[in-house]
């Protein structure tokens, strides 16, 4: 309230600044008056001599000028959004009243049409017009069923063929376009008779193919509801059958109408219809499709009770409001509408389409990583692009415009277009990398039946690829943004400038990640070590289980897992390379025959060799290298054997075993320490007997 009353007083002493501006200014015209003409005025009272000296002051004339470029500012403002509403207006107003004009006119123009129409097929002769039309919409008809009939017998093989499901429903639908196209071209046409039967074959060939790919669609979504019931899923993701169905149905009406409703329409051009005209056939003809869509959202299956009139009666007015936006002459936002109702659920069938496929074409497409990437983001960016490039011809900027023009508008849809075109494509380069890196890492396990080679070439690839998949990923985003911001008219020299600035302040404020990074790059450089295999470095060892830039995850053999720094590793032990040397020490007793022990040792050695669990680890059988030591107790022995790395301790452990069996079949024996204590025995037990005996005379106790 406060600031209401400031600017209300702030307008009224304006106001009188104003006029008294005014009058100062036209003061002096009055001036020039003869003497005789002009009354003698009377001295200004002293509270308008004080406001004629504040007019004076800077203060005061600076405010005064600021407030008189505000307000034009803010008048022009308010007119240029008044003139922007009543423009909208205007051009309804207009749209409008051409149509009802081209109402009133229509007659007559019908009237020249059909005189026109029936003037050319008089001229040509009406039983070869009538017949040549016959042709166009019956003769593809007729050759698909004759080729159905044919190949009836060869449905399972063409069911079959490269493994698709879509080619019972394509080939047939190929076969028609193909009939129509050649029936088209055929025969000989006058000029109208011929743009009308292009027309007719373009809406014939859609009609078919858009029936063709719907129920392709609802088959292909029945045996995925199939698959996910037959493997007993709870909460199934394809919608049943009869959902299915019903939305096919009334889909394909939409579009069958849509198709021949447009076909009628440019048809009407060669005619001599004028372009309000068409605009009112249009709308007459969109009536029915407002019905469609009406009729398929008040019939829809699996419609809450409690929401669904709602919902439905939402839907509707929707509808109604798109339908008088374009009466309106405003196709940008009918478009907009449009695209906001429908492209999310494009994009959803598409990508239900997609799985479906992948369900049932399992066999296909699990081979066919890219393909089944290109699929799914394929479809999906084709739609996104044709929606955005449409939705700019609906807006008036068509490529030609948006290629040459300089105009704000221009610019702003061109970078805005090519935008949308730059990231779908990052996209789908990503996931084709991706799937490409993710099926090699799929295709390169660690397994035991591959050779030395084979395992050290797929753990380098399952080292090096998921680093090289997140430094692609970057990359690929960089690129896309700054090729975006390009096109939307922004200098991106300064940005990558300030960028390298950035990365030179990060890089000197971060210098531990930095040399993280540079530490992991040189040891993957050097191939010091790959996932899968046992390190030691330092204070900690286990295996290798994953890469990050900066650090490698180490899974301990009791379970903990520690991730360290690259920058921290130092010196790195690797257990897993090449070969590894088991060393084993032995205590034997003095008495042992050394060369018994040495054929025994030898032939426990062989039957190492021999065995098909062993035996392809052992690279040097066990042998035994002589005595090492003689001990306070024993002798101490060493053998020593060569075997692949991670398989010395399984061959250890079976050796110890057979070594104490042999050795106790064969009478050796280990040697333990030992305790022996000497003297005198029969000494001491008189000394015993003696010391009782007094003991017993002392208490006057019987000696025993």
């Amino acid at each position: 309230m406060e600031r209401g009353m400031a600017g209300s007083l702030k307008a009224i002493l304006f106001g009188i600044l104003a006029l008294l501006a005014l009058l100062s200014a036209v003061s002096p015209g009055f001036s020039q008056t003869p003497p005789a003409q002009v009354p003698v005025a009377a001295a200004p009272p002293a509270q308008v001599r004080e406001m004629m000296q504040l007019m004076q002051t800077p203060e005061v004339k600076q405010w005064m000028s600021t407030q008189m470029a505000a307000t034009p500012a803010a008048n022009a403002a308010s007119e240029n959004q008044m003139s922007i509403l009543s423009g909208l207006l205007q051009h309804a107003r207009r749209h409008v009243s051409m149509v009802s004009d081209a109402a009133m006119a229509l007659p007559s123009q019908i009237g020249n049409a059909s005189s026109l129409f029936l003037g050319e097929i008089t001229a040509t002769g009406w039983p070869r017009m009538v017949a040549q039309f016959l042709a166009i919409f019956l003769l593809g008809g007729i050759v698909e069923s004759i080729a159905r009939y044919a190949f009836r017998r060869r449905r399972r093989r063409l069911a079959a063929m490269a493994g698709m499901h879509l080619a019972p429903r394509v080939i047939p639908a190929l076969i028609f376009a193909a009939a129509t196209v050649l029936t088209l071209l055929s025969l000989t046409w006058p000029p109208l008779s011929q743009s009308i039967a292009i027309l007719c074959v373009v809406a014939l060939i859609v009609q078919r193919f858009t029936i063709c790919l719907g129920g392709v669609l609802v088959d292909l979504i029945g045996l995925a509801r199939a698959e996910e019931e037959r493997q007993g899923i709870t909460a199934p993701i394809m919608p049943g059958r009869a959902v299915a169905l019903f939305w096919y149905r009334r889909c394909a009406t939409f579009v069958i109408y849509f198709i021949f409703g447009w076909a009628v329409i440019q048809s009407m051009e060669p005619l001599g219809y004028t372009p309000s005209a068409r605009l009112l056939i249009g709308y007459v003809l969109g009536i029915g499709l407002l019905l469609i869509a009406i009729e398929a959202v008040w019939s829809r299956p699996n419609k809450d009770e409690k929401r669904g009139h709602g919902i439905s009666w939402a839907f509707t007015v929707y509808f109604l409001s798109l339908w008088g936006i374009w009466v309106a002459g405003f196709n940008w936002l009918l478009w907009l509408g449009i695209y906001v109702l429908l492209l999310p659920r494009v994009l959803a069938v598409s990508t239900l389409a997609v799985k479906s496929l992948q369900q049932t074409e399992a066999s296909f497409l699990a081979t066919r990583r890219i393909a089944t990437v290109l699929l799914d983001r394929g479809v999906r960016a084709l739609i996104i692009a044709f929606a955005a490039i449409w939705l700019g011809r609906m807006l008036g900027v068509g490529a030609d415009t948006m290629a040459a023009g300089d105009t704000m508008v221009d610019k702003i849809a061109r970078g805005v277009i090519g935008g949308i075109v730059i990231l779908l494509a990052a996209d789908l380069l990503w996931h084709v990398v991706k799937a490409y890196i993710d099926g090699k890492l799929l295709d390169s396990p660690l397994d035991g039946t591959a050779t030395d080679e084979e395992k050290a070439r797929r753990a380098r690839i399952q080292t090096l690829l998921p680093i090289f998949r997140n430094i692609l990923a970057v990359v690929i985003a960089v690129i896309a943004v700054l090729m975006v911001l390009s096109g939307l008219g922004i200098e991106i020299g300064p940005l990558i400038a300030g960028a390298g600035v950035v990365g030179v302040a990060v890089g000197f404020g971060a210098q531990t990640i930095v040399k993280d990074v540079i530490s992991g790059m040189f040891y993957l450089w050097d191939d010091a070590f790959r996932v899968g295999e046992y390190i030691e470095s330092g204070s900690h060892k286990g295996v290798v289980e994953a890469f990050s830039l900066r650090s490698v995850k180490l899974r301990h053999h009791r379970g903990p897992l520690t991730t360290v720094p690259f920058g921290e590793l130092g010196a790195v032990k690797n257990l897993n390379r090449d070969w590894t040397i088991d060393k084993i020490s032995l205590n034997v007793k003095y008495d042992t025959d050394l060369v018994k022990a040495k054929k025994v040792i030898k032939q426990i050695g062989q039957t190492l060799l021999e065995n098909p669990e062993f035996g392809p680890h052992i690279i040097e059988t066990l042998k035994m290298k002589g005595v090492e030591q003689f001990g306070e107790f024993a002798i101490e022995i060493r053998l020593s054997m060569m075997t692949k790395p991670g398989e010395q301790f399984v061959i250890r452990r079976n050796a110890l075993a057979m070594i104490r069996n042999a050795f106790k079949e064969n009478g050796i024996e280990f040697a333990v320490p030992t305790v022996q204590v000497a003297g005198d025995r029969d000494a001491e037990v008189d000394a015993a007997v003696a010391r009782y005996a007094a003991h017993a005379r002392a208490n006057g106790e019987p000696a025993a």
